[in-house]
């Protein structure tokens, strides 16, 4: 059942918040040794606010849509009393003093959090096969990849362990691991859910977000955390303007991914144009651009680390870091010139579309451990080719969702969504006609 669902069900005494934090711990407790969602568990501190979500129902005190709503936690959020591993060795056991701002939204929100997720170490990957705690699967095929860094949150969704969880997102990292899981992600725009308490990779970067079974889902969740919770849609979606950004322009994608991914935009009934020269400059290519914003910014806020716990690092995630503390401060300034160029040209998309759509991932989920995977007769290196569609909607800070669409050799695609900050409403209300597209004719009926 969704969140809006059990939501409904608690409010009509069908089910106890604490029956529900049962069933969650329980399915947790069952998939986890397979999947890997959770680095850390919290038994006691759910069924507490599962109680006291019980004593609030029952004496008429209604919270919201998230009141008694399971929720996981990725573990470089700060929880009052618990870790913040950050999925290293280097932090793992440091006690939260306080819960993060989006964690105590989510408490007043009345939501019972299960516990915290796995992620790749610092939030630097997005293969999500690099942690202290181990590997995050993918429930669809454990041998597969879960995606990263939020990796954890994803799975957690996907394998019906929550109905919601919080996850960040630098490069692609909430809509990364939806994608090839099989969930929506949703980034919200740049600094519209607070960072107090969430450990930092890339700050100019970082985003908060959330991971749902459906769009409807994400929305709620997005509209308890958020500084400028967005409307709900009204309307049909189908008549929204969308912009089709061929992916191919960006990075080398699986024929069949594009093909998927377009037919079901083009089903779900919406005006479509063909984006033409996206994007415009030739310099550089945007993974690079991305690579060197990211990866100055994270050496510094790693750079402790790297000195005095070198050794206690993944090496993957460490070589990561030394290579951007090797990126000049004039390549960094080149970089962030490019960045407001790329936020420009969208700005002016935007001014003529409702939404943007291409692919979220341009293949499916590798096999964990994987660095290395053939496209379309080219050999890529698999970050890059995760990371090529999603980074850079980081750089320009635009909300953006990731939306089911569909499978190809048994395993999740999806496409994604972007629009201009404050139009979150039209963000939505397509996502939802992609959803409603893809339903049996009497469940959208």
């Amino acid at each position: 059942m969704t969140a809006a669902e059990l939501g409904r069900a608690l409010r009509s005494r069908d089910i106890s918040a604490s029956e529900l934090a049962e069933t969650a711990l329980r399915r947790t407790h069952e998939l986890n040794p397979t999947v890997n969602a959770f680095a850390l568990v919290d038994d006691d501190g759910a069924r507490a606010a599962a109680r006291v979500v019980d004593e609030q129902l029952a004496a008429g005190i209604d919270l919201g849509p998230l009141h008694g709503i399971p929720v996981a936690v990725k573990d470089l959020i700060d929880m009052a009393g618990l870790p913040t591993s950050c999925g290293s060795a280097t932090s793992f056991g440091a006690t939260a003093s306080a819960d993060a701002e989006v964690v105590r939204r989510l408490r007043d929100a009345g939501a019972v959090i299960i516990g915290k997720t796995t992620l790749h170490e610092f939030a630097y990957g997005a293969t999500g096969d690099r942690s202290v705690h181990g590997a995050s699967r993918n429930p669809s095929d454990p041998s597969r990849m879960s995606g990263g860094s939020s990796g954890g949150s994803a799975v957690a969704v996907a394998a019906g362990m929550v109905p919601l969880a919080l996850g960040t997102d630098t490069a692609g990292s909430v809509r990364v691991p939806a994608a090839l899981c099989g969930v929506v992600g949703f980034k919200p725009a740049y600094d519209v859910v607070p960072s107090a308490g969430v450990y930092p990779l890339a700050p100019t970067l970082d985003h908060v977000g959330l991971f749902a079974a459906t769009s409807e889902d994400a929305l709620i969740g997005y509209q308890a955390v958020s500084d400028r919770p967005a409307m709900s849609p009204s309307g049909r979606g189908d008549r929204l303007a969308v912009g089709w950004i061929p992916p191919g322009a960006i990075a080398v994608t699986d024929p069949r991914v594009e093909d998927e991914t377009r037919r079901l935009v083009t089903r779900a009934g919406f005006a479509v144009d063909v984006v033409r020269g996206f994007p415009k400059w030739e310099r550089r290519p945007l993974f690079e651009v991305f690579s060197a914003l990211q990866g100055k910014e994270a050496f510094r806020v790693h750079e402790h680390h790297l000195a005095a716990d070198h050794d206690l690092i993944d090496p993957e995630v460490r070589a990561r870091l030394h290579k951007g503390g090797d990126v000049s401060d004039r390549l960094y300034a080149q970089a962030d010139e490019a960045r407001h160029e790329l936020a420009v040209m969208v700005d002016e998309l935007l001014a003529t579309y409702d939404v943007l759509a291409l692919p979220t991932v341009p293949i499916v989920a590798p096999a964990v451990g994987a660095r290395r995977v053939s496209v379309g007769g080219a050999e890529l290196e698999v970050r890059e080719a995760l990371l090529s569609l999603t980074c850079l909607w980081n750089m320009t800070g635009s909300p953006a969702i990731s939306v089911p669409a569909g499978r190809l050799d048994g395993l999740p695609i999806a496409v994604q969504l972007v629009s201009a900050p404050g139009n979150e409403h039209l963000l939505f209300a397509a996502a939802r006609q992609l959803e409603v597209t893809q339903q049996p004719a009497e469940q959208a009926g």
